[in-house]
């Protein structure tokens, strides 16, 4: 390292006119650019320097004359800090922009995070990870990020953290700005979509005539009959009647590796911001096949050269052939677009038959879903009135019914620091009805350390939702990911965690019992196996049924994600199915499915399988982490419509929970409903729009067997009748009946 920098520290007239300077810039961050030392700025567990240069000349600042370096750094947290409490606004969104780099240690790549320490009134402290970058110890690398602070902290510490202890962290600026308000786009034009038009040239490949198909690698592709005439499923469902297939396929012998098989260029066939729906029959074969596993078959596409999943399915070795669905969009016009077919070990024969890659028309399956929407959803209701004037014939008694709530459950997730922002809670007590904690109720948080309890955050976020009459599900009890378990509980032998398992369902069922509608008591059982490797099978069984004991009125759920899109083997229908039989085998109380529904560019039809597939287990059916992610709005809002319609129209989905909404408290970037300052966003409006959809409304008069017909969704009504001595208000509630709800008004109290 080089000696430190002398500086020229300014005097308090200096300091003054900088401070009042970087107000004018709505900058917090005073001398962001270290032009005076390290003035304002600390060590954060380590020592903070001044340097022009490093690594003999090697190293020199990229603006300016100096740059800082944490050195010294015994933690992964330590770095360089400066508190900005009074220097911030609540409920403002800020943008945090550093240029950074590591040196030391041999380490050669690591992440740098910029993260706020929080020292609330209540003396709690919270971290909050605003961004991060994966940073070398050869270049310059710009951090970038917001954040947003719901309440009022008494103290707030801004910092960097992240490189192993002994590298240093360089940093050339570091400053944190008033962010600009997102600008939507525009709503995009498609010009001559093709809903619905294959864009895969020769995709029953005609006898002897494979082009425009070429190999990945040196495998050979030749034509073979034999494959299903009809088109698959979930094909069918989203394009309807059809011509019969040719019977052909593609068959794709001498593959040495997993990625070999056909590719076809589609560049000019792509349309930016169309969802397209991938469709294929799939099949495998092995000369020997004895003890071969199932083999994953993958769709994908090349996008300029990066791997973009178009669907996967599992395939046994035999004489059967498999749907494979998936789906993409693109929303950056590409150099190169390849499809191609992959997923096979080496040496297993490949066979594609009826290849469709095209464009989806959402509105038509929606205006489809809502006429299931009415059958599944809706009841017949009839208004009998008695007391009606019969001397009055020649004046018409009027009804106007009006639904006031909907009852079906729509619900989001929160987090503890959101419901400080009293424009946050007026907006979640206003359009859900149901919530969910995103963090405050699972273990790691509850216990991040053994013994010492936290129950504070999920009591208080309990108390606000109980105090709105809105549900709550407990999300979640355990979460089988090992990643996600705490140091101290990865540590145990297995009788301590037989123990502290036990002690942990006491702990939290006890204390909750009959507050929480739901539990998801092991979430992603498919993805993980962190108790069941250290325990055996039979402990997630045990989990559900010492739950069941401790409350019985709590709907006991398994929940996964990838179920409902084709994107993850792991988590297929078929293997959702097999896991809850093997649980209800071992006497497992499950009572619901929970699905996340985590989705990149949903297609109906590829949904709604899923959702007939898990039906016949006969539990009721959650999305219950649902979120969908675009950069342009319009394309948000329309994916996030599609997604409650298929929920909603679906008679085994009994609620849908959003995993967010607000910008800044969700874990998906671009796929918030609010801005985080507050204004309610196009996909925002689209979600407040369906909702209104969702409310009956009815006019007419009464006729002449003093009655008022008319069908509507389950729920809270309010009607008003007008008589010819006055307006009667009545309200009422529709429950869920196969038969017409019949209700008595009486009109002779007025």
């Amino acid at each position: 390292m080089e000696k430190n920098t002398k500086v020229k520290f300014p005097s308090d007239a200096e300091n003054d006119k900088e401070h009042h300077s970087n107000k004018e810039q709505d900058s917090i961050i005073l001398n962001p650019n270290f032009e005076y030392g390290l003035n304002n700025w600390s060590g954060r567990g380590c020592k903070a320097v001044l340097h022009e240069s490093m690594d003999g000349g090697r190293i020199v600042p990229p603006s300016g004359h100096v740059f800082a370096a944490a050195t010294e750094r015994k933690a992964i947290w330590n770095g360089i800090q400066q508190e900005i409490s009074g220097r911030f606004q609540r409920k403002r969104v800020y943008e945090v922009t550093s240029v950074v780099r590591i040196f030391g240690n041999n380490v050669t790549s690591a992440t740098v995070q910029a993260t706020l320490w929080v020292l609330n009134a209540n003396q709690r402290e919270q971290y909050i990870a605003i961004a991060n970058v994966q940073v070398t110890n050869k270049d310059w690398v710009e951090l970038k990020g917001k954040f947003l602070i719901h309440g009022s902290p008494s103290r707030v510490i801004i910092y960097l953290e992240g490189p192993p202890p002994g590298t240093d962290i360089l940093v050339n600026t570091f400053d944190v700005k008033h962010a600009r308000p997102n600008r939507p786009s525009p709503p995009p034009f498609y010009e001559n979509p093709g809903f619905g038009i294959n864009i895969v040239e020769n995709s029953e490949v005609r006898v002897g005539e494979t082009q425009p198909w070429f190999t990945l690698g040196n495998c050979k592709l030749s034509v073979g009959q034999g494959a299903p005439r009809t088109l698959p499923p979930m094909a069918r469902d989203t394009l309807g009647p059809h011509k019969p297939l040719g019977g052909s396929y593609i068959l794709v012998t001498n593959r040495s590796q997993k990625w070999m098989g056909p590719a076809q260029m589609i560049t000019d066939k792509i349309k930016l911001f169309l969802t397209y729906q991938i469709s294929a029959w799939v099949k495998i074969s092995v000369r020997a096949s004895s003890g071969i596993s199932p083999q994953n078959v993958n769709i994908a596409l090349s996008v300029d050269n990066q791997w973009v999943n178009g669907g996967q399915v599992e395939v046994s070795v035999g004489d059967a052939w498999h749907e494979l669905g998936g789906s993409f969009r693109l929303e950056k016009q590409p150099q190169n677009v390849m499809v191609y077919v992959q997923g096979p070990a080496a040496g297993t024969d490949l066979m594609i038959a009826g290849l469709q890659i095209f464009p989806v028309d959402r509105q038509e399956r929606i205006k489809c879903l809502k006429k299931q929407v009415d059958e599944v959803r809706k009841r017949d209701i009839i208004l009998k009135f008695s007391g009606l004037d019969e001397s009055c014939d020649l004046f018409p008694y009027i009804v106007k019914v009006k639904q006031t709530h909907n009852s079906f459950p729509v619900g989001t997730c929160i987090n503890r620091t959101d419901i400080d922002n009293e424009d946050f809670v007026d907006f979640f007590t206003k359009n859900f009805n149901w919530a969910v904690f995103g963090n405050e109720l699972k273990w790691y948080w509850t216990e991040a350390e053994r013994g010492k309890l936290n129950y504070h955050d999920a009591d208080d976020m309990l108390d606000l939702c109980i105090g709105n009459n809105i549900n709550v599900r407990g999300h979640c009890i355990f979460w089988e990911v090992e990643s996600t378990v705490q140091p101290w509980v990865r540590q145990l032998n297995k009788t301590e965690l037989m123990n502290a398992i036990q002690k942990h369902l006491t702990d939290i069922l006890s204390r909750y019992k009959g507050k929480f509608k739901h539990y998801d008591v092991n979430n992603e059982m498919l993805h993980g196996s962190f108790y069941q490797d250290r325990l055996g099978k039979g402990v997630r069984a045990l989990m559900f049924n010492i739950a069941h004991k401790l409350d019985p009125s709590a709907l006991l759920f398994v929940n996964d994600y990838h179920v409902e899109d084709g994107d993850d083997t792991r988590s297929s229908p078929e293997k959702y199915i097999k896991l809850v039989l093997e649980l209800e085998a071992q006497g497992a109380a499950i009572g619901g499915i929970g699905i996340q529904g985590h989705v990149d560019s949903p297609v109906g039809a590829i949904v709604c399988s899923a959702l007939d597939k898990l039906s016949v287990l006969g539990h009721p059916i959650w999305f219950t982490e649902l979120d969908v992610s675009s950069r342009n709005e319009f394309i948000r809002g329309e994916d996030l419509e599609v997604m409650l319609w298929e929920a909603f129209s679906h008679p085994a989905v009994e609620g849908i929970m959003l995993w967010g909404f607000w910008e800044l408290s969700m874990s998906r970037e671009n796929s918030n409903l609010v801005e985080g300052e507050g204004e309610v966003n196009e996909a925002g409006k689209r979600f407040l729009d369906v909702k209104q959809e969702w409310l009956s409304h009815a006019y007419g008069s009464i006729n002449d067997e003093a009655e008022f017909i008319f069908r509507g969704y389950l729920g809270t009504y309010a009607v008003e009748v007008c008589t010819p001595a006055g307006i009667v208000l009545k309200t009422f509630v529709i429950e869920k009946g196969e038969s017409p709800l019949v209700l008595s008004i009486d009109l002779s109290s007025l």
